[in-house]
């Protein structure tokens, strides 16, 4: 069973993104020329999970994005943060925050309904949303004019490090209790 644990830590690490147990199993699989049972996977995977959250290692086993990564511990996050200033890895812009919330609360959305949102042009952050894969093309709208249809991409889910647009934070998440004068009562 040790060499499925080596074969499935290899997979992951070498993947530039979360992978998924079905993309695992269909490399052993193919590998082996023999079907491995997703039992095996999802224990060796567990098994990894528990070995690499021991201090001996520097990261961790991670599930996100709908699969499995090796990301860096938290205790490690200012020698990381560090190395990503120096290699100065561009921010998203306000108006690409903006543009992209809208789009992963209100998706399917087209362009147009966004700037009708935001009441200003988009095109710029949606094309640089688009080159970043943080959100993509699903399809075209009935409308007149078929327009495109824009909705978040897998890489969004893991830049954000969430397994669905359901665990995104609802409005509720962010309201403030009114300001109140005098004391509460009960």
């Amino acid at each position: 069973m040790e060499f499925l644990h080596r074969h499935i830590e290899a997979l992951i690490f070498c993947s530039p993104g979360p992978l998924g147990l079905g993309e695992i199993q269909k490399c052993l699989t193919e590998m082996f020329e023999a079907e491995v049972p997703m039992e095996h996977i999802e224990q060796a995977i567990q098994e990894l999970g528990e070995k690499y959250q021991q201090d001996d290692f520097s990261f961790a086993l991670e599930h996100l994005g709908g699969g499995y990564q090796f990301l860096t511990k938290p205790a490690y996050q200012t020698s990381i943060g560090i190395l990503l200033k120096q290699q100065s890895q561009k921010r998203l812009s306000t108006a690409q925050l903006e543009t992209l919330s809208i789009i992963a609360y209100k998706q399917p959305i087209t362009k147009g309904e966004v700037e009708q949102i935001r009441g200003v042009n988009s095109d710029y952050s949606i094309q640089k949303l688009l080159e970043k894969e943080l959100i993509e093309i699903k399809g075209k709208s009935e409308n007149i004019g078929r327009p495109l249809i824009y909705g978040t991409s897998g890489k969004f889910m893991e830049y954000f490090g969430i397994n669905t647009i359901q665990e995104l934070p609802q409005p509720k998440d962010f309201s403030q209790p009114e300001n109140q004068i005098g004391e509460e009562k009960e």
